[in-house]
């Protein structure tokens, strides 16, 4: 299952989260890694899924760019810049908590002009 984020212009760079509260009960986050998968929207899948590791900004997978991310004891948050309109990004969240489990959810982010 997918989740949805509102949809971002190219020309903005916004936080985007993902609040892992429900599934840790007492644990907490202790890493967490981003991928992205991009297609048009409403054709087929374009990407393979590339890795958006870097916190010191600058990876940059088919013009969007993971200007940022960082976490909390329980959200996981990821600062996006740039997109091509009237794309359709699929990140994925994979987090490791203080217990050695590991889950990932999966969000999209639809590339308009507001």
């Amino acid at each position: 299952m997918s989740f949805k984020w509102p949809i971002k212009d190219p020309d903005e760079t916004l936080d985007y989260s993902v609040d892992w509260l429900r599934f840790l009960g007492d644990a907490t986050i202790s890493s967490v890694v981003w991928f992205v998968k991009t297609s048009e929207i409403g054709k087929t899948q374009l990407g393979s899924g590339q890795t958006l590791t870097t916190a010191s900004s600058s990876a940059v997978t088919d013009d969007i760019q993971n200007v940022s991310q960082s976490n909390t004891s329980t959200v996981a948050t990821i600062n996006i810049g740039g997109g091509v309109l009237n794309r359709e990004y699929t990140f994925s969240c994979k987090m490791t908590d203080s217990t050695g489990s590991t889950a990932e959810r999966s969000i999209k982010l639809s590339i308009r002009e507001k």
